[in-house]
């Protein structure tokens, strides 16, 4: 079945309308209050002909998931970091189970690729562990305030509600999901943008695999001839039969190529081929994989597609992935975690952030920014190049700027003091 047949196959039936309460009025959704929203999007449909079945997929979402799992994460509360604290402590081991690139591998993948992905968090009075949850098996349940009023998780037939009370982060599961235009509970996943671009791709693999399996041609015809003007002009049933049994046993297939053929009296081999243009499905494939890899956000030289000319090298291609993909996509789930867990972890303030300075492929950026600030040090104050580095001010610089390799102050550089004259004048 192919992805474009999944998503746009059947339409959502209608359903009354229901009021939701929010600062701006009354507004209208068009679910049933109370009722699980189901999404017309199979998630287990896609995950098998996307993320299984399609290398260009399976290749961004690893690509994705695994840049954002490597980068670290520190903690903050108003700006100042926090270098120890159970937050930290849950976020680096959420469950005995898994480690914290386990973990978010596991949040960003059916994030990425569904639009949609869910977490549960387990403690009464402090959280204890964290679990992703799979999004194939959650159902949203509809409130009359503009947010789900709790969500179901069905396992095997049995059914487990997580009722959301005050408000949607005050409930033991978060769901994290991607804009949609068109739906108040469902995320739309990269792989519906590329949903035609990934149809095409793995039907020029099927395509590219009969080919194989038949010399890259169609092999030919075999034209029966009649040995005499009295010979029958077709083949009976049973004769046609067991010629193609033995041709499928004998002749087709990789392990049967070369091999003579032995022809009964009557047959002759008619051989044929494929125009270069049918031929030419390798472009069709580049072509599409490059679309697959942009929709995901992933530059086609990095995935090693041929024809991407935007960036002068790997390594300017793979800086520009983690400053536009992974380096925002960090952010946004570690805040999102961060305003679910931290009122439940001691403070309300506290932020969960990535570590940018710890990203090797934004090294060479790095090495520029500290070049810069080392040529500029003979009009940037202490204070000024610190900030430029990531540091935070002195304080007690007292805006002097430091000159050469003598790290003196510079004349006149306290205030607007003049210099002092000069005696000999």
């Amino acid at each position: 079945m192919s992805l474009i047949s999944l998503l746009f196959g059947r339409s959502a039936p209608a359903a009354p309308p229901q009021a939701k309460h929010s600062a701006v009025g009354h507004m209208f959704a068009y679910f049933g209050v109370g009722q699980p929203v189901w999404t017309e999007r199979q998630f287990e449909q896609l995950a098998k002909e996307g993320y299984q079945r399609n290398p260009i997929v399976y290749a961004c979402l690893r690509r994705i998931s695994r840049g954002v799992a490597s980068i670290p994460v520190n903690l903050y509360d108003q700006d100042a970091e926090i270098e120890r604290h159970p937050l930290l402590d849950l976020i680096r081991r959420p469950n005995p189970e898994m480690t914290q690139a386990d973990f978010i591998e596991a949040v960003v993948v059916p994030y990425v690729l569904g639009g949609n992905a869910y977490v549960e968090r387990v403690g009464i009075t402090q959280v204890r562990e964290l679990y992703p949850l799979r999004a194939d098996r959650m159902k949203v349940i509809t409130g009359t305030r503009g947010w789900p009023s709790a969500f179901e998780y069905e396992v095997a037939g049995q059914r487990r509600q997580f009722p959301v009370r005050s408000g949607p982060l005050d409930c033991d599961v978060l769901q994290l999901k991607q804009f949609n235009p068109l739906d108040d509970y469902y995320g739309q996943g990269s792989i519906e943008a590329a949903a035609y671009a990934v149809d095409i791709h793995n039907e020029t693999s099927q395509w590219a695999k009969g080919l194989v399996q038949n010399a890259a041609r169609p092999s030919g015809a075999f034209v029966h001839t009649p040995q005499d003007k009295e010979g029958a002009q077709s083949l009976g049933e049973a004769q046609f039969r067991r010629l193609k049994e033995e041709l499928a046993a004998s002749v087709q297939g990789g392990n049967n190529a070369g091999k003579p053929l032995l022809l009964e009296g009557g047959l002759n081999w008619t051989a044929m081929g494929l125009t270069p243009m049918e031929m030419d499905f390798i472009n069709t494939r580049r072509e599409v994989a490059r679309e697959i890899a942009l929709s995901f956000g992933v530059p086609p030289m990095v995935l090693g597609i041929p024809g991407d000319n935007t960036y002068a090298n790997y390594r300017e291609a793979n800086a520009a992935f983690f400053r536009e993909t992974v380096i925002p996509l960090a952010t946004l789930v570690y805040a999102r975690l961060s305003q679910w867990l931290a009122p439940r972890m001691g403070s309300e303030t506290m932020e969960l952030r990535p570590d940018l300075d710890e990203i090797p492929a934004l090294a060479e950026e790095r090495r520029e920014v500290w070049n810069k600030v080392s040529s500029g040090s003979d009009i940037l104050t202490v204070d000024e190049r610190r900030e430029a580095l990531g540091y935070a001010p002195t304080g007690n610089a007292d805006g002097k700027v430091i000159l050469g390799v003598t790290q003196r102050p510079m004349p006149g550089a306290e205030g607007d003091t003049d210099p002092p004259d000069d005696p000999d004048r």
